[in-house]
């Protein structure tokens, strides 16, 4: 098992027409890398780490593309440890015992440290995330994890407390220009002979890549494959604009259905409503929907906002999320999308208000803590006679019999009758509702000396 260990930085042989561009040009030492200054830079944790020639167990947690693996084998080549790259989709448990197991012979032996590399770790189960932590109390491995789902909820907490979570963030605009322009000329990159790559094209295609260095160079190497094709053989290749265009028309946006990154979508596009930004609502929407999210999934939200956010300020507004769900199911996309986009500008200009959804939590909150009274007698169900001669219903006066339509009796029980969860806003048809509501508490409690006051406290969980 030796040969494992013989070289750090196993590297795919770099033969320009079977390896895409993003390999060939992957960073062998971490000068190359390319931003990630906030936690390699000076006084940062890690860099203060490596420069005493240490590294310890790390979760990389980021995007596709921000180069987490590139990272990780720059690392083990900074602390000149041997760099054991596996991927969890890949490899099993017994594999990976018998590597940790000799690379810590070899450490006893006085032997290099090994660097025991895990792309998508979150993939592995808890019980073969278990299996990696003898070998990581022992010192035997340094386990560098990759993922990009979130480790709070991915990672055994007892893996995550032996590792140093490090967050990478896509790649800026400028950090992939400076990548697709190292790339043209570089001896392992694309060939400058007769190819003109314009600055404009190369800022074009880093805007559109997402921050996602392996999408970009790969496009670049088709739009430069794309502008030879079109260019006479006397000409010189000019990938222009246009090229990039042509090369990405029918590229798919990058979006996580289920991780991170989808729900950091959904929360913009609910918060951007909220605040009543019907531009910023529309760019999340179709950030959304043009990369393929589910429009019946989009729907869904919006008829929670309408409840959520607007509640009685604007009863229409639930009518209008409704029959944006509908039309999806009627017609789908992308027809669709003009119904949801109407539904999210019209969630966006309504007067906002959150007091069904405090009202409600508040009730919630209530139950959760006990309030678990009888329901009153007068309020009982009776369609026996012996429920009758038990007292159920007696003394429930009908509303419509009142003259005023409120009934002069309580709804609640006893120990909480002048209990209040639902507070109206001000605002739209909501202060409407609240003159409503307010007579008609009057009229029930014709009784009882004043309106309470007690108003209930902030509810948890507010996305």
């Amino acid at each position: 098992m030796d040969d494992l260990f013989a070289d750090d930085t196993a590297v795919t042989p770099k033969n320009a027409a079977t390896t895409p561009l993003a390999e060939r040009l992957r960073p062998r030492r971490l000068e190359e890398v390319v931003g990630h200054d906030a936690i390699l830079g000076p006084g940062t944790a890690l860099g203060a780490a490596l420069a005493a020639g240490r590294l310890p167990s790390l979760i990389l947690w980021g995007p596709p593309g921000c180069g987490k693996t590139t990272l990780a084998a720059c690392l083990a080549r900074a602390v000149d440890a041997a760099f054991l790259p596996y991927s969890a989709v890949e490899v099993g448990v017994k594999e990976l015992k018998a590597v940790m197991a000799e690379a810590g012979r070899l450490r006893r032996h006085g032997g290099r440290a090994s660097v025991l590399f895990l792309d998508e770790i979150h993939r592995f189960n808890k019980a073969q995330q278990d299996a990696l932590l003898p070998a990581v109390e022992a010192g035997d491995v340094v386990l560098v994890g990759a993922t990009t789902e979130n480790p709070s909820f991915e990672i055994n907490a007892a893996l995550l407390s032996r590792c140093r979570v490090v967050v990478l963030d896509p790649l800026s605009e400028d950090d992939l220009v400076t990548l697709l322009r190292r790339s043209v000329g570089h001896p392992d990159g694309i060939d400058p002979v007769g190819l003109e790559v314009q600055e404009e094209a190369l800022r074009r295609l880093a805007r559109r890549s997402g921050g996602d260095a392996r999408f970009a160079l790969g496009n670049l190497e088709l739009a430069c494959r794309h502008a030879r094709a079109k260019a006479a053989t006397d000409e010189t290749a000019v990938v222009d604009a246009a090229i990039v265009d042509a090369v990405l028309a029918e590229a798919m946006l990058t979006h996580d259905k289920s991780g991170d990154r989808h729900f950091d979508l959904i929360s913009a596009l609910h918060k951007s409503l909220r605040n009543s930004d019907a531009q910023a609502g529309l760019y999340w929407l179709a950030r959304m929907l043009e990369a393929g999210e589910d429009p019946l999934y989009v729907g869904r939200r919006l008829v929670r906002f309408a409840s959520e956010d607007i509640g009685l300020a604007d009863p229409r507004a639930l009518d209008q999320a409704l029959a944006a769900v509908e039309a999806v199911r009627q017609i789908g996309l992308p027809e669709a999308a003009l119904a949801l986009a109407q539904a999210a500008v019209y969630l966006a200009q309504a007067p906002k208000s959150n007091a069904l959804y405090r009202g409600y939590a508040a009730a919630a909150r209530a139950v959760r803590e006990g309030a678990l009274d009888p329901v009153p007698p007068h309020l009982r169900n009776a369609p026996t006679p012996l429920m009758e001669e038990l007292g159920h219903g007696a003394g429930y006066r009908y509303a419509h019999d009142d003259p005023e339509g409120v009934a002069p009796m309580s709804c609640l029980p006893d120990s909480m009758s002048d209990a209040v969860f639902y507070r109206p806003s001000d605002r739209g048809f909501e202060a409407e509702a609240a003159e409503r509501l307010r007579r008609a508490w009057k009229l029930a409690h014709r009784n009882a000396p004043s309106e309470p006051n007690n108003e209930p406290s902030e509810p948890k969980g507010r996305p």
